[in-house]
């Protein structure tokens, strides 16, 4: 278990550099700022892949014991919950989600055997699924647009 700590503290690393830039670049917020704010993400996603090692069901997906470790960190009242959550605020969730969706496909483009493996009506369901998601994207905004008046 100590390898696979030490692999996810330098992936930790690796893509907490990359969200301070982007971070930096796409949001003007100085890196000095949102620093405190990766850490305590990086630090709540270690424990919560350390609990998942630990607790042995395996129906239980690591992501959710990372949320369920961040909601009660951040409830208020809970001692430091403040802090978390101004640390936090300084990280943009834009500047977050590009390095893991880019990590997401190397890890995807690494195995290309196991993604030929799903065929290719995979394909077809992933195409689906992005344009339904970007039409009731658009659905909604319009709708919320015109109900504002602004369009």
């Amino acid at each position: 278990m100590l390898k696979n700590i030490q692999e996810w503290i330098l992936l930790f690393v690796i893509i907490g550099a990359m969200i301070i830039i982007g971070n930096w670049i796409g949001y003007d917020i100085m890196p000095l700022q949102a620093i405190p704010g990766i850490i305590t993400l990086a630090l709540i996603s270690l424990a919560g892949l350390i609990i998942h090692r630990l607790i042995p069901s395996k129906k239980i997906p690591s992501i959710a014991y990372i949320g369920l470790l961040a909601f009660i960190l951040t409830i208020p009242g809970f001692p430091g919950s403040e802090q978390i959550v101004t640390w936090t605020s300084e990280v943009n969730l834009l500047a977050i989600t590009t390095p893991i969706l880019a990590y997401a496909g190397i890890s995807i483009g690494r195995s290309w055997a196991d993604f030929v493996k799903l065929g290719w009506k995979t394909i077809i369901v992933g195409m689906f699924v992005l344009v339904g998601t970007y039409l009731g994207s658009a659905i909604i905004a319009e709708i919320t647009l015109r109900i504002q008046g602004v369009i």
